[in-house]
């Protein structure tokens, strides 16, 4: 069984954002040495997510309004209140209970199986990086596992 690992950097221009990051994981599964077993795709952040869906632009623009109903950046957020903050706000922090609320619907993770070496993915299956919260960096982590 090989465990591989990899980081993909992905600079965000936006919240909410779908960046659909499958040819770069794609990309990594087919350099590895890894036949058949699975990938792990997993987000380092609070605030953004990864999800498989389609990628089709008003489908993107559908999952868009359908976060803001559910969590609304302009909604009541206790965690927006720095006053009632256990340690203060970072320096760079912005109120961002929606992106954390999103996030709880969204969530951290997907795998995928790896069968002959490529994704196992559905004909309009992608990976989606999603951004909750605002534009900046994040940090996606790849591991590739199999035989």
């Amino acid at each position: 069984m090989n465990a591989l690992v990899h980081h993909i950097e992905v600079q965000t221009n936006k919240a909410p954002e779908f960046i659909d990051i499958t040819d770069r994981v794609a990309s990594i599964v087919r350099d590895s040495t890894v036949r058949d077993g699975c990938v792990v795709v997993f987000s380092r952040h609070t605030t953004a997510a990864l999800k498989i869906n389609e990628n089709e632009p008003q489908l993107i623009k559908d999952m868009e309004a359908f976060l803001e109903r559910l969590a609304s950046k302009d909604g009541h957020y206790y965690h927006n209140d720095f006053s009632l903050r256990v340690g203060g706000p970072t320096e760079d922090e912005c109120p961002n209970g929606h992106a954390h609320c999103q996030h709880l619907l969204l969530g951290a993770s997907e795998t995928v199986p790896i069968i002959g070496g490529i994704l196992a993915l559905g004909s309009w299956q992608r990976i989606f990086l999603v951004e909750l919260d605002r534009a900046r960096p994040r940090e996606v982590v790849v591991q590739v596992l199999g035989a």
